[in-house]
């Protein structure tokens, strides 16, 4: 399918569609790959959230026209308030992942407490509209919390979720696995 910008209508780059099997592999990848991450620390996680808003910042420019070429918007619009939306997002969700107890001991008492786990493999479908917001706010808490995440962007808009796949990669987070990579 060609991406088109909106904004000129030309064609700005071709997408391959996903089939059903694509969904099944991606989701199974997940899930191979939930068992490790879910056992990952804090101090982990939060190292990995903390390279990724790194790299995420230092691509912010790269992100801003990634978003302006996929929805037509203005260049200024999508560096100032969609990208940087973006990065809002992340950065509030490493304050939160850092002061976050996932055992908790005061509300029971010692020899109770509450347990929060990861739940598995999330599936995040993020709109055309604002993608680095969307994308932030699902698929940043779901790897915080240790889950793993499948995302589908919209087809309309890939190029923003690509450079942040991209991102994921270069931070460090752990690769997917398929039953043949064991």
């Amino acid at each position: 399918m060609d991406i088109t910008n909106p904004a000129t209508g030309a064609a700005i780059g071709t997408l391959a569609l996903g089939t059903f099997q694509d969904v099944d592999a991606a989701v199974a990848a997940a899930r191979l790959a939930s068992d490790s991450w879910r056992a990952t620390t804090k101090a982990t996680r939060l190292e990995l959230m903390k390279r990724l808003a790194s790299l995420y910042e230092s691509r912010a420019a790269e992100m801003a026209d990634a978003i302006s070429s996929e929805m037509g918007a203005p260049r200024s619009l999508a560096r100032t308030a969609q990208a940087a939306a973006g990065l809002s997002h992340l950065k509030t969700f490493i304050s939160v992942l850092d002061a976050f107890e996932f055992e908790d001991f005061s509300t029971l008492g010692a020899k109770e407490a509450l347990l929060w786990e990861p739940l598995g493999v999330c599936a995040c479908i993020t709109p055309w509209n604002w993608p680095m917001n969307q994308v932030m706010l699902k698929v940043v808490p779901a790897l915080a919390a240790g889950n793993t995440v499948v995302l589908k962007p919209s087809e309309i808009a890939p190029l923003s979720s690509l450079l942040f796949a991209e991102l994921i990669d270069a931070a460090g987070f752990p690769k997917g696995r398929a039953a043949d990579d064991l």
